[in-house]
């Protein structure tokens, strides 16, 4: 199993512009400028979590999004331990409000790094895209849920929260990129719609980091 993910990665690092081509040198520079916010309301520049060691940077949809959810609580799988002996930090970006972060960290179990792009100043400098792509057969190994059951969750958490918010934009797609230290950009890869997640291994392996064993989660078995 350790190897199945190769062609994924070849898939996503060989796409045209808009898929996985990296960004351009005045793209990143622009974008390491672009502040995110943590869960205290502390702004930092995009450059500061990537200058002096690797990062993986996952930017997700919204905080309400039901494949978001479902994707982070998988990345919340994935040992410190690992991370630390790869010297590699793990990062996920949202786009709603700071005051957002500590309860999705608590919904989903995670508790690496995560901030938010209030204004997607970071997402459009990176070309991340609006809107659903038409590439249908596309399907995230993480995603538990069917269309209806999870938008229906994503609806009834909206509702249930102490404002009716989306938390960002509902039409914005993410990404996942591997990025440091400095300006290297090892991987990138813009998410084309709601599930064009990149598989969690196939990150972690392109960033040096240890595969998570995923064998209670059937759907990332691939034949």
């Amino acid at each position: 199993m350790a190897g199945q993910p190769a062609p994924l990665v070849t898939r996503q690092v060989g796409s045209t512009r808009g898929g996985g081509q990296r960004p351009e040198p005045a793209e990143l520079r622009a974008a390491a400028r672009c502040p995110v916010v943590d869960a205290g309301g502390r702004s930092v520049p995009f450059a500061a979590l990537y200058g002096e060691r690797k990062a993986i940077v996952v930017f997700v949809r919204n905080f309400l999004c039901y494949t978001c959810k479902e994707y982070v609580e998988d990345l919340a799988k994935v040992p410190k331990a690992f991370l630390q002996e790869a010297n590699v930090r793990l990062i996920v970006i949202g786009q709603s409000s700071y005051h957002h972060i500590k309860t999705f960290c608590s919904l989903t179990g995670y508790t690496h790094e995560m901030y938010v792009d209030p204004q997607r100043e970071i997402y459009k400098t990176l070309g991340m895209k609006r809107g659903e792509g038409n590439n249908v057969s596309v399907r995230s190994p993480h995603v538990k849920s069917n269309v209806l059951l999870g938008s229906i969750k994503s609806v009834w958490r909206a509702m249930t929260g102490p404002a009716f918010d989306f938390q960002g934009d509902p039409a914005q797609q993410g990404g996942t990129l591997i990025l440091g230290p400095g300006n290297e950009v090892h991987f990138l890869h813009l998410d084309k719609n709601r599930l064009d997640h990149v598989p969690i291994n196939t990150v972690l392996q392109l960033a040096g980091v240890k595969p998570v064993n995923f064998t209670n989660k059937p759907q990332i078995i691939d034949i």
